[in-house]
């Protein structure tokens, strides 16, 4: 069973840069993570040993009892950023230039007086970040969602980590229900999933099946495995090296392995070893 990396896969630079501050916090114990650094429960266990404090996505506030809040790499609105100074905090900022990107963007055509349009999953941190700063907005997670907005001038942004094909999708079918509207874009996908999912692209192109490796709760980890689905390749979504089921790869000649921006390394060097383990047993065995 041959397994074929792509190209381009797991941490962002974002992640990285998040990571890397948390190291340097000389007291650990005395900083709230505000919300999960990324979206993986290996890093969040990690955290927590080191003495990290962290709040739950659902109900982050400014009551934290630690005197320093680390914002994380999906950002917060500036309404957040004033509730938490306000209620003295110091604050450690690892927010990805790239989301910082996106608020910058929705602010602008808040300015350009538009009903902004989101194009994301809405509940998500990084969108909730967005829209707690705007007056008038609507959150667009599929074509579905898509109506007419009753606005002359409408803008369009979207959440890093959004499908560029969906985002484009999208962004033809507000045009469409909204006819007589001045309609403006900025595109806010990030460079590295653009990166991911094209490599992603290629990759299923040569293989039988894909393993995507990323948390439950990672939506660029879960848009992965649809655009999988989409190409009709069969793809498997896990945490770690634990999940995987060797009767997933029974006949597979060839195994693609991908995994989402908050993916560390290690984890994905594991599940590479694992799956490596599981075609020297079916050579074995004489099934592949």
């Amino acid at each position: 069973m041959k397994i074929i990396r792509a190209e381009e896969m797991g941490m962002c630079f974002g992640v990285r840069d998040a990571l890397r501050a948390t190291q340097t916090v000389p007291d650990p114990t005395q900083v709230t993570i505000h919300g999960e650094l990324v979206h993986n429960p290996l890093v969040a266990r990690k955290l927590g040993g080191a003495g990290f404090h962290q709040s739950s996505e659902d109900t982050r506030n400014p009551a934290v009892g630690t005197p320093v809040v680390l914002i994380t790499a999906h950002g917060v609105s500036q309404a957040e950023r004033q509730r938490l100074t306000a209620a003295n905090k110091a604050l450690i900022d690892t927010t990805c230039p790239l989301v910082r990107r996106a608020h910058d963007a929705a602010q602008q055509l808040r300015t350009e007086g538009r009903h902004v349009l989101v194009i994301g999953k809405a509940g998500h941190v990084e969108v909730r970040g967005i829209v707690e700063d705007l007056d008038s907005y609507d959150v667009i997670g599929e074509v579905g969602d898509v109506t007419s907005y009753g606005s002359r001038r409408l803008g369009i942004v979207c959440q890093t980590t959004m499908p560029p094909d969906v985002v484009a999708d999208i962004s033809t079918c507000v045009r469409r229900r909204n006819p007589l509207a001045d309609v403006r874009v900025i595109d806010t996908v990030c460079q590295p999933t653009r990166l991911r999912q094209q490599a992603l692209l290629d990759l299923v192109r040569r293989v039988n099946v894909v393993v995507i490796v990323g948390g439950r709760n990672s939506n660029n980890t879960r848009w992965l495995v649809h655009v999988c689905h989409e190409h009709r390749t069969p793809a498997f979504h896990v945490e770690s090296a634990d999940d995987l089921d060797p009767d997933w790869f029974a006949g597979v000649r060839a195994v693609g392995l991908s995994a989402g921006t908050s993916t560390l390394d290690e984890t994905i060097d594991e599940v590479h070893r694992a799956l490596e383990c599981i075609g020297s047993q079916q050579r074995t065995r004489g099934t592949a």
